[in-house]
């Protein structure tokens, strides 16, 4: 074990920090229900943006990334439009501010804004969102939960600790311990603080990861100093053609069986797929998760485009610094890592830990360590977070009291949390690896859901009846497929969207349109494009000066330009590390231009 005296107590120093933090904002939380899951809707929006990007440093997601990296080299900056990580400048240019207009709490509580309280569907449709945030949510504290465990263990063998362990633990389940170990902290000051407790949280967090990850780039700058990296040929070229192309064999040759089996070999359609999917999932809005928990905590639609933006600025070069750094230290000792998982076979996911575990000096390891542990207790609180807001919010105080008391609602906030982890972590158990579960939540699960919520924003006659069929059937099948079909989730994506479709439209023509007061309401207030033609001449009757939206193709050229600049956000460390600077002049220089450009045609239009 490397872990020093210095690198333990930075570590201690920050959990009990953060068990501090909690007891600090319980007061603030505990004021009301809005202060406890939204921070009072007060919170200005650079801190918010501050946490959501801290949220979305996982470490689960950054071992991922590492390994996709080191196995697919430059052109790994595409594999997370799996995500899709663009979605972020969809809600950035035009989907952030619709949906903050709505003044609501969850994601369920928007749909009372769209397709009103009473009708067909109406209730239906309630209890499908909040099972589909439900279902994601845990999918996320498992994907982490497995994550986390494997990393600990790295740092913290298990033959030293297991005298000290009053039970056995198998090899098997090592992880799974270390797992339920940080999550306890995690849980512990996310429950107590609430929303408030969160954000100063991440904040904290974010500033020990900037260190570190600045600290991880300048160590593999020094160390590729006058070396050259031993990869295949087109390993450092972003672009790509029909077939992948990169060959492993001489060089570590169970890099061409993970290419195999992640089925990334025809890189061609797999990047078609993704980029089809990835835009109708961000047509869609975001998940009902933490980030939606994010946008709706701001203090209005004008700030939540800001927060939304603000993300990927802060994440993507930082992240990246970390993310290039270490494959650069495990390209050049490759041979020295030890990447074997218990069943014998290289795990890639293990470079991340094994790296920082080798090359790091004292003191930047217990940074990044304390950085990356932290990461995962923001993560994890986040998704907490949002899992309460969905079943005290909409479950709770909409179906079983919904007169109770402050004092009982927190009381329900506090057991509620208690029970979603302790869900989370039985399906963490339950999981394979990181990229199973990341696989099926981004490939299959979210295929599901696509349809359903891309219609409500853009098409009038669709009604909740619509919307909870699309849902279900999509979801439905989602949750089916791993048991009648194999390969990559994201493969059966036009399938699923197609069956949700189906169910759509079957749901939304067997029921009559939505109350055309609700219509009509929701038109003016959060003013969408698409087609509303019907309703927005019911609107300019009753208000002849009302505008209809027209910035469709604006906000599509915003988000080309948006899209282009988070790549050029991505890629900038990675040839500022690996010292490839003609290349890195250029990115500068696109960056530059959009940037003078979405000045003009986004932040000066900015409105409420």
């Amino acid at each position: 074990m490397k872990l020093q005296l210095i690198d333990i107590l930075i570590l201690v120093a920050y959990l009990l920090t953060m068990v501090l933090i909690g007891f600090y904002m319980r007061n603030k939380a505990k004021q009301d229900k809005e202060s406890y899951l939204m921070g009072g809707k007060k919170l200005p929006w650079y801190m918010l943006g501050l946490s959501d990007a801290s949220d979305m440093f996982d470490i689960s997601g950054t071992m991922w990334m590492v390994a996709l990296c080191f196995v697919y080299g430059f052109k790994s900056i595409w594999i997370p439009w799996l995500w899709p990580v663009f979605n972020q400048v969809f809600m950035m240019m035009f989907l952030s501010k619709w949906l903050r207009r709505s003044n609501a709490t969850t994601g369920a509580e928007w749909l009372k804004t769209r397709f009103g309280l009473t009708g067909k569907g109406v209730k239906s449709s309630h209890i499908i969102v909040i099972a589909f945030a439900l279902i994601s949510c845990l999918g996320f504290l498992a994907y982490g939960f497995v994550g986390l465990g494997k990393f600990v263990q790295v740092f913290i063998p298990w033959e030293m600790v297991k005298d000290y362990v009053p039970f056995h633990v198998t090899d098997k389940y090592v992880p799974h311990f270390y797992g339920i170990v940080f999550t306890l902290f995690a849980m512990f000051y996310s429950i107590i603080g609430g929303m408030h407790s969160i954000v100063l949280g991440d904040a904290i967090k974010y500033l020990i990861m900037t260190i570190a990850c600045v600290a991880i780039g300048i160590i593999a700058v020094q160390h590729l100093n006058g070396q050259t990296l031993n990869v295949p040929k087109g390993w450092n070229d972003p672009f790509f053609s029909w077939k992948l192309n990169l060959d492993w064999s001489k060089i570590a040759a169970d890099a061409n069986k993970k290419i195999a089996d992640d089925g990334f070999s025809l890189f061609g359609i797999f990047f078609m797929m993704m980029l089809m999917k990835g835009i109708f999932a961000s047509l869609a809005g975001p998940a009902p998760n933490y980030d939606m928990q994010k946008v709706l905590s701001t203090r209005s639609p004008k700030e939540a485009s800001k927060m939304t933006g603000f993300v990927s600025i802060i994440l993507l070069p930082i992240r990246y610094s970390m993310i290039t750094g270490l494959t650069v230290l495990a390209l050049l000792y490759y041979n020295q890592l030890y990447l074997k998982g218990p069943d014998g076979v290289t795990d890639f996911e293990r470079i991340l830990p094994a790296t920082i575990n080798n090359f790091l000096p004292v003191g930047v390891l217990g940074l990044v360590l304390t950085g990356l542990l932290g990461a995962f207790m923001g993560t994890f609180s986040g998704t907490l977070n949002a899992a309460q807001a969905y079943i005290v919010n909409d479950i709770y105080l909409k179906y079983i009291n919904p007169n109770a008391p402050t004092k009982k609602i927190m009381s329900m906030n506090y057991i509620v949390g208690i029970v979603v982890v302790i869900v989370g972590i039985f399906f963490g158990f339950l999981a394979k690896d990181v990229n199973n579960i990341l696989q099926w939540i981004v490939g299959g699960l979210y295929g599901g859901y696509v349809a359903a919520n891309c219609l409500k924003w853009y098409w009038w006659r669709f009604n909740a009846n619509g919307f909870f069929w699309g849902m279900a059937v999509g979801v439905g099948s989602a949750l089916l497929m791993p048991y009648v079909t194999t390969g990559l989730p994201l493969y059966w994506w036009p399938l699923l969207f197609v069956l949700s479709i189906i169910g759509c439209l079957i749901g939304t023509y067997t029921a009559p349109p939505t109350d055309e007061k609700v219509l009509t309401s929701f038109y003016k207030t959060v003013r969408p494009w698409g087609f509303w033609k019907p309703i927005h001449a019911i609107v300019v009757e009753e208000d002849p000066a009302f505008e209809a939206n027209k910035n469709f193709k604006l906000d599509m050229f915003n988000v080309a330009l948006g899209i282009l600049a988070q790549l050029c956000l991505t890629i900038f460390p990675m040839y500022l590390i690996t010292g490839m600077y003609n290349p890195l002049w250029i990115t500068i220089a696109v960056l530059a231009i959009i940037i003078f450009i979405l000045k003009r045609t986004w932040w000066n239009r900015l409105e409420d």
